[in-house]
């Protein structure tokens, strides 16, 4: 794996860096049809949840998004899911925009984003969706009843879809063609018709298991693909031969079951769409008149791959990509976990793909095309995965965020406050709530000071990072420490910081984010009794049998790294299921973690008490009934508590003091960021 977080460029005689030669072919203009990019990277669509007004037009928060990742660098902009039918799927306005809901303020709000866009030399699609169908969030389904191509499961709540009349679906693709001219006049350069991916309404359409349709809709695949048909040509017989008309498209289901998708490396029977035939939809969808394919796989019954967390492989899609782009005679854009340049730059020379999206990498960095083109890789601030701000919090509360990036779909409520009068900031702790207010504080003029126990900047990140499938939390943990040497922050580590220091040194404001300490329990034979951080950090050797006791999601990510090297492991949880007591976690990365437990040969003993551990031998209490483990070590992963004992005696003595992270309130990275960006961009 690329560790881009130690690049530096590397200047040839010729004044252009080896890094620039390296990734030339990535920066590249490129036509698609008849639009012209000025590089080969896209903002991949993602749910512009928050971002409309409720006229179904832009926002101001959605035109400033977008329009920063335009001065970022990114060649193409494709917005996320926006509707046009007003009649069959009805949305709770404000949700999502809507190219027809009221045709003149979504071509005035539209014109304003695309001019400032263009201004870039960016280009920018609509993305136009024919509606969610049984895939629908039941926060975002209202009063609506759910619809579908057949009478079918839904495939969050225990209910029945309503299957579409025809005159239903016509009146879906005449929608089509009146949102995407009243997009033309908005000035988007095209559009890109939402999907037959993911399982939406579109793919349900054209996959067998989901239509059981008898009339000209269903049965034979050019039957199931007749809408996606009829919409591409009433767009093009709507706006000209020449507008561009994407399609996002999966090429493989990754169905084992209804609601019950395909791990990584698993046998399986495909219930959904299988490569076959979907090369062959391919080729039709081509024929069709779509202008160029942007590929993944994966359904929401198996959502882990359309939205991969950390536990996928970056470049996921690639080799799907090849065989389409090998396929077709139309470009392929290809995203996926496609942050490693390296491997961006690596599929498009191999001819898997025309165009690299980047979806979350450029919510959590808006910069990333610029500074890559630029060699400043160590820059980058990383996207970790998580989806705790991106997918979860459009799942659970209909809006785009990010973890690492406070400021991403809330630009200019977040913009960094200059200071009048800088201020000497002490800050005690260097995890990433000590991290982030040193570097929000030294961007906006005041003098922090950041003062750290141990020897290295990153807090949990550390022991966070240490599965390979966490690598990326240490490439944040390292963006942080190349932050605070560029902003020139004073970085002490290896002290630990008292009331008396405090109060022996004149600052103006201090900041307490000294972050959590593990909970422990005393079972007997504590001698082989860790703690996560110990077993993850190599402080300790837990053995080749263990028992982790707590199924969270440091359990349970613990559990998954010890079984994939080698490890006999059992997991052992009080509650009545796993992961059962975390915020609310993006369903992709909590159910593809809860499979890859059995997956990965791990035991699990719910509803159980841990009551000892002697001789090598657990023992838990089971609804009454004793059970016995042998392991080799027990390892804790029971929770955190505060560690605030140095604010509790600063407190009242402190004039401005704050309490920031962890050490206020145990959660999670995206909290401790967000919380401490608010704070120090208002001392």
């Amino acid at each position: 794996m690329l560790n881009i977080t130690n690049i530096q460029p590397i200047k040839s005689n010729s004044g252009v860096s080896e890094l620039e030669k390296k990734y030339e072919i990535l920066f590249e203009p490129v036509k698609i049809g008849k639009v012209e990019l000025k590089n080969r990277f896209c903002l991949a669509p993602m749910g512009p949840l928050g971002l409309s007004d409720s006229e179904g037009g832009f926002n101001q928060r959605g035109i400033d998004y977008y329009t920063r990742r335009a001065k970022g660098g990114t060649g193409l902009i494709i917005t996320g899911v926006t509707f046009s039918d007003c009649k069959v799927e009805k949305q709770s306005m404000p949700n999502c925009p809507n190219s027809t809901y009221n045709p003149v303020h979504f071509v005035r709000t539209g014109r304003e984003m695309t001019e400032r866009i263009h201004a870039y030399g960016s280009k920018v699609f609509l993305q136009m969706s024919a509606g969610f169908g049984r895939v629908t969030i039941p926060t975002n389904l209202g009063e609506f009843p759910p619809v579908a191509p057949s009478p079918i499961q839904h495939r969050w709540l225990n209910k029945t879809c309503r299957p579409l009349e025809v005159e239903e679906i016509k009146s879906i693709i005449k929608s089509f063609g009146d949102g995407a001219l009243n997009a033309k006049r908005a000035g988007f350069d095209g559009v890109q018709v939402h999907a037959v991916h993911e399982g939406y309404l579109l793919d349900q359409f054209a996959i067998a298991m989901f239509n059981q349709r008898t009339d000209e809709y269903g049965g034979s695949l050019e039957n199931r693909l007749r809408f996606a048909k009829e919409i591409v040509e009433e767009i093009k017989s709507r706006c000209g031969d020449d507008y561009h008309v994407s399609l996002r498209f999966s090429l493989k289901s990754m169905i084992k079951d209804w609601r019950e998708g395909a791990l990584p490396g698993e046998e399986f029977e495909e219930k959904g769409r299988d490569i076959e035939e979907g090369i062959e939809a391919a080729k039709l969808l081509a024929k069709y008149g779509y202008d160029s394919l942007d590929v993944d796989v994966g359904t929401y019954d198996a959502w882990w791959w359309n939205h991969p967390p950390m536990y996928q492989e970056k470049g996921l899609y690639i080799p799907y990509a090849k065989m389409v782009k090998e396929a077709v005679d139309v470009p392929v854009f290809c995203a996926g976990r496609m942050d490693d340049p390296d491997i961006a730059a690596k599929a498009v020379r191999e001819g898997a793909c025309d165009i690299v999206s980047l979806g979350r990498p450029l919510l959590a960095d808006p910069d990333y095309v610029n500074k890559l083109r630029a060699g400043k890789i160590n820059e980058i601030r990383p996207c970790i995965s998580c989806q705790e701000g991106c997918m979860g919090r459009i799942q659970e509360y209909s809006m785009l965020n990010c973890a690492v990036n406070p400021q991403a779909a809330r630009e200019r409520a977040t913009q960094y406050n200059p200071v009048c009068r800088p201020k000497k900031v002490m800050i005690v702790g260097g995890g990433v709530a000590g991290c982030e207010a040193a570097r929000v504080l030294a961007i906006r003029g005041h003098k922090p000071e950041l003062f750290e126990q141990s020897s290295r900047l990153g807090g949990n990140l550390i022991p966070g990072g240490a599965p390979d499938f966490k690598h990326d939390d240490l490439r944040l943990a390292s963006w942080y420490e190349n932050q605070l040497n560029l902003l020139k922050v004073p970085v002490t580590l290896n002290t630990k910081v008292t009331k008396e220091f405090v109060k022996a040194h004149d600052y103006d404001v201090v900041i307490v984010a000294t972050g959590s300490n593990p909970k422990t329990i005393s079972l007997g034979d504590d001698e082989h009794v860790y703690t996560a951080a110990d077993v993850l950090n190599k402080v300790k050797d837990p053995g080749e049998r263990v028992v982790i006791v707590g199924g969270g999601l440091v359990g349970c990510e613990t559990a998954l790294w010890l079984a994939r090297n080698g490890k006999k492991v059992t997991i052992v949880e009080a509650l009545d299921k796993l992961l059962k007591v975390n915020p609310p976690l993006c369903s992709a990365n909590k159910e593809m973690l809860e499979r890859l437990i059995p997956y990965n040969k791990i035991d699990v003993l719910t509803s159980a008490k841990v009551t000892g551990f002697k001789n090598g031998v657990l023992t838990a209490d089971v609804n009454g009934e004793t059970k016995e483990i042998s392991c080799d070590s027990v390892v804790l992963c029971i929770g955190y508590e505060p560690e605030n004992s140095l604010y509790k005696q600063l407190e009242q003595e402190v004039p401005e003091i704050y309490l920031l992270g962890d050490a206020r309130r145990v959660s999670n990275i995206m909290y401790a960021i967000w919380d401490a960006f608010e704070v120090a961009n208002h001392i």
